[in-house]
């Protein structure tokens, strides 16, 4: 099983909230014992969503194969009024490419949500996230975890999750390899 942190935040210091959320999820399924990658939108280099080009960039050919290997995808994304930053929105129309392919887009993959707010609506951005994947035919978990940021860290000082964000992403990554690990063997994957 091939896992993808997909971090749709144009932050780049590794000590953000988006770095802090992308590094435990790595750590977590290092942990478990599933290959997983980190795609970072910020040093991506993705352009413009164009579909007129007639050559393919190379940052969208990378990106697509990197979405497209991976069993089991994490978006994570911060709400920016209202829902996700353009520039996700954006990278993920690239998937357009893959439309072709047999399985077209992000077939049958699993993917569990993430999003944070300064407030009470992070529940917005799941949305949007939500149809998104399922235009792009995954799959997304039964269960996502929408943030109020002040409640995210231990302390306003601190930049350790609270234990509270830890068992709720902790139960995302479980229901996500659980779901996939169980697919796989039903369609004799494993």
């Amino acid at each position: 099983m091939k896992a993808l942190i997909f971090n749709g935040a144009l932050e780049r210091r590794q000590e953000s909230t988006s770095g802090i959320l992308s590094d435990y999820f790595a750590e977590q399924l290092n942990q478990l014992g599933i290959a997983n990658s980190v795609f970072n939108l910020a040093d991506s280099g993705i352009p413009l969503f164009d579909s007129s080009l007639s050559r393919i960039p190379n940052s969208v050919k990378i990106m697509n194969n990197l979405f497209l290997e991976a069993d089991v995808h994490f978006w994570l994304s911060p709400l920016y009024h209202g829902s996700i930053p353009g520039v996700m929105k954006n990278c993920l129309d690239w998937l357009e490419i893959s439309a072709k392919n047999s399985p077209a887009y992000l077939t049958d993959k699993n993917i569990g949500l993430v999003c944070w707010a300064d407030g009470v609506q992070a529940l917005q951005g799941i949305n949007a996230m939500d149809t998104i994947a399922k235009s792009l035919r995954a799959w997304t978990l039964p269960f996502s975890v929408p943030i109020v940021k002040s409640g995210l860290f231990e302390t306003s000082s601190s930049r350790k999750l609270s234990s509270t964000y830890q068992c709720k992403l902790d139960l995302l990554i479980n229901i996500a390899t659980t779901r996939t690990a169980v697919f796989e063997t039903l369609s004799g994957r494993s």
